[in-house]
């Protein structure tokens, strides 16, 4: 059975919409949604294949379904069928958010301890995760 170009599209689109809404969310969560946070957003979705013509749609629609969503678990579904390399990358972006701005609140802190265990990575990953992440910011 052939899958249509058009029904993959479709599932790419879906799946970077909802990482993409993961990170809008991490980047709004402190109340401060920054210029720096959402560069480190769009350079991750384009590593992640995003075309950089639809790059600026695609961060509306995200932002759009972040802020209709009131749980976390709709933007893992997808994420958490990754395996362990492509979400310490989401995972690594993440703090990247977070330390952008020299800082980390206990919101942050918090959704992270929540989507280490959603995630399905164990603590020690991501305080090592964190540690390195830390050190490119805080140089």
């Amino acid at each position: 059975m052939f899958t249509s170009k058009k029904k993959i599209i479709k599932k790419e689109k879906s799946y970077l919409l909802n990482i993409a809404a993961l990170l809008i969310h991490m980047a709004k969560i402190d109340e401060n949604f920054t210029n720096i946070e959402e560069k480190i957003i769009e350079k991750y979705l384009l590593e992640l294949g995003a075309n950089e013509q639809d790059l600026s749609s695609l961060i509306e629609d995200s932002k759009k379904i972040e802020k209709e969503s009131n749980q976390i678990l709709d933007f893992t579904r997808e994420i958490k069928k990754m395996n362990e390399t492509e979400k310490i990358n989401i995972i690594e972006t993440l703090w990247r958010i977070i330390f952008s701005n020299k800082d980390e609140d206990m919101y942050e802190s918090n959704l992270m301890r929540r989507l280490g265990g959603l995630l399905y990575i164990d603590s020690k990953t991501m305080g090592d995760i964190k540690e390195k992440i830390k050190k490119e910011f805080l140089k």
